[in-house]
């Protein structure tokens, strides 16, 4: 019998934990529950397992070791809250919360708990991620002096996501920030950011909100970030690390469905466009953080991706914003005010 997991939480990404969970050779899919009770029962059919009444059941019950939380965003930390309460281990998605104040009185909740909180920063676990950082940490580049993201959606999400995303910052740089942290091997101490609505101006003037950014981080020793995102990129999901360091460089690139090219009078290696979104581009990295969260709690594995780096993460992007409104590079000390 492996970690007996529940899964909280049956949209888009949930029923592809649910689904991850049910398939990997140590875990075992425990129950599912949404608020929906006929999308819980749904992905609890497909799956083989039962649905849950309530959160609250799940949070009760012996015969749940640990729980993963994907649920929608303002609910997470009260889940964390009631999960650690609980002595059960956590997988929760980004972020935390989008207000930093709920984060940090999270964190005063839980602080001392002996209970295992890893975040969902999948991007962490990717292969090629992983091997580029491993590889820059063997000293195959020499010292690093530069990190260069780039994070493109394949389209605008709809009108109803962007209401309720809470910011392109949030949202979707949050992974990016994560992975510049993560990459740096630093703490980014200042950051400076270009963003605007690009690819629909008048959706981006009624929400106030927008779809192309880019931003420039630096940390206390002068390392440098780059990140660059764009929430259409009409060639596929678009996403690439750079490290540059003294005596070479390290790329993680894209992904696509086969490596086909094709020379013909009109152009030459002609190629697949890449994988159309996260759920195809990241499988490999979703799988991985199973393992990891597993790890975490047969083995007391400290989490890749644990509560204060989504806080960290989240603090970045709100020094982004003040950069972002004041049209400044700012301290990223700022984002904490």
């Amino acid at each position: 019998m492996g970690l007996r997991i529940a899964v909280l939480g049956c949209g888009r990404i949930g029923q592809m934990h649910a689904a991850n969970i049910a398939r990997h050779p140590r875990a075992e899919l425990a129950t599912v529950y949404d608020i929906e009770r006929r999308s819980a029962e749904r992905v609890a059919r497909a799956q083989g397992v039962s649905a849950a009444k309530s959160a609250q059941e799940i949070f009760a019950s012996r015969e749940i070791d640990a729980v993963l939380i994907a649920t929608a965003t303002p609910t997470h930390a009260d889940y964390i809250e009631m999960a650690v309460a609980a002595g059960k281990p956590v997988l929760c998605e980004k972020p935390i919360d989008l207000d930093l104040a709920r984060a940090n009185a999270c964190a005063a909740k839980i602080a001392g708990a002996n209970v295992p909180v890893q975040l969902g920063f999948n991007r962490r676990f990717d292969p090629g991620h992983s091997a580029a950082r491993t590889a820059m940490q063997a000293g195959e580049i020499g010292d690093l002096h530069q990190v260069i993201i780039t994070s493109r959606d394949p389209a605008l999400p709809p009108r109803a996501y962007l209401e309720a995303a809470g910011g392109l910052f949030r949202d979707m740089t949050i992974h990016d920030f994560d992975l510049a942290r993560f990459m740096l091997g630093e703490e980014p101490t200042e950051v400076f950011a270009l963003a605007n609505a690009l690819i629909d101006p008048e959706l981006g003037a009624e929400l106030n909100e927008v779809d192309s950014a880019m931003f420039v981080l630096r940390t206390a020793s002068g390392k440098q970030c780059h990140i660059n995102n764009s929430r259409t990129a009409v060639y596929g999901y678009d996403q690439r690390v750079e490290l540059m360091g003294t005596t070479g460089m390290l790329i993680s690139d894209n992904r696509k469905p086969h490596e086909l090219r094709r020379f013909t009078s009109r152009n030459v290696e002609a190629g697949e466009p890449y994988q159309f979104f996260f759920l195809e581009r990241y499988i490999e990295a979703f799988m991985a953080e199973i393992d990891g969260f597993v790890d975490c709690v047969e083995k007391g594995t400290p989490p890749l991706a644990g509560f204060e780096d989504g806080r960290r993460a989240l603090v970045l992007a709100e020094a982004a914003y003040v950069s972002m409104r004041e049209g400044r590079l700012v301290q990223v000390s700022e984002g904490t005010a």
